[in-house]
């Protein structure tokens, strides 16, 4: 900003001459502060504060012209301060400063200033709580990232970014809450991937602790965001634990269906016939016994239980 100011020259008369003095001082400090833009803003924002105040007590055309200068100035100082406490990692300084920054342009009509101060709001948060999240300050971040997503309802990623934190912060039905609208909005595979390992890490503890029911509905609630063979298998069994041989053997089935080449596909088979002939259900039992004739492992237990049946 060049120094467009010069003093005047005092007159013969007391009043002008007090008038002159003070127009000088608000010349005087609106020139410090456009020299200070270079290499101190927070300077320069304060000596364009100081000249306003003292051109807002004078009249005369002069002193108008001044008065519209400092307000023209002061909303881009205020930007510029904001963005470099952004760069600085500063956030919560910068969201203090933007917010007065919107409130100082919306006063002196700088409708510009105050459009792009609210824009980088949420970019704010969203730096705040992706850094926070890198942290493992979980709690903080979600915060944050709560933010992010009350001024961008529709931002896919912001969702995906809060419901990993929330699920770090061990607050799995916030963190479901926010997959979802991340998957609705543009996230799904990420969402439901992040869905079902947490659904299914949630299933292995309830069937440690023998929750049997509560964990079938975690396994069952995994698979509906995306199929996954653990799940199948801890199902099956949390079924033969509470003794429903049927639906256990249904399960492993399934497992089977969908990782056809587990390492464990022998000892699932032979599970399925085990669990079938311990049940009755006598032509399951040799179906599967049947399927390990050519098994190192099984074959001769195989061939000696279909002889039993």
């Amino acid at each position: 900003m060049k120094k467009i100011f010069a003093a005047i020259a005092a007159l013969g008369l007391a009043a002008t001459v007090a008038f002159a003095q003070d127009y000088n001082a608000a010349v005087e400090a609106f020139n410090a502060g456009a020299t200070a833009l270079e290499s101190n803003k927070t300077e320069a924002l304060a000596q364009f504060r100081s000249a306003l105040s003292i051109a807002q007590a004078l009249e005369g055309d002069e002193a108008a012209e001044l008065v519209a200068k400092c307000k023209d100035a002061i909303p881009g100082v205020l930007m510029s301060i904001a963005k470099e406490k952004i760069n600085e990692g500063a956030y919560d300084d910068a969201l203090t400063v933007l917010e007065e920054t919107k409130t100082v342009a919306a006063e002196y009509e700088a409708a510009a200033v105050v459009d792009e101060a609210a824009a980088l709001v949420p970019n704010v948060y969203l730096r705040k709580g992706s850094t926070l999240l890198k942290e493992k300050n979980f709690a903080a971040a979600a915060e944050a990232l709560a933010k992010v997503v009350e001024f961008n309802p529709e931002d896919g990623q912001s969702f995906l970014l809060l419901g990993q934190a929330q699920m770090q912060n061990g607050n799995l039905p916030a963190a479901t809450e926010a997959l979802e609208k991340a998957a609705a909005f543009g996230k799904a595979d990420q969402a439901n991937k992040l869905l079902s390992n947490a659904y299914l890490k949630q299933g292995q503890a309830l069937l440690k602790a023998g929750k049997n029911a509560d964990a079938i509905a975690a396994l069952e609630k995994a698979n509906s965001y995306l199929e996954n063979a653990n799940a199948y298998k801890l199902i099956a069994s949390a079924y033969t634990k509470s003794g429903k041989s049927a639906q256990a053997i249904e399960t492993y089935k399934k497992y089977l269906e969908v990782s056809p080449n587990a390492k464990d596909a022998e000892d699932i088979i032979f599970t399925i016939a085990a669990t079938a002939q311990k049940a009755g259900d006598k032509a399951t039992a040799k179906d599967y016994y049947k399927k390990l004739s050519g098994s190192a492992k099984y074959a001769a237990q195989a061939e000696a239980q279909l002889k039993t049946l």
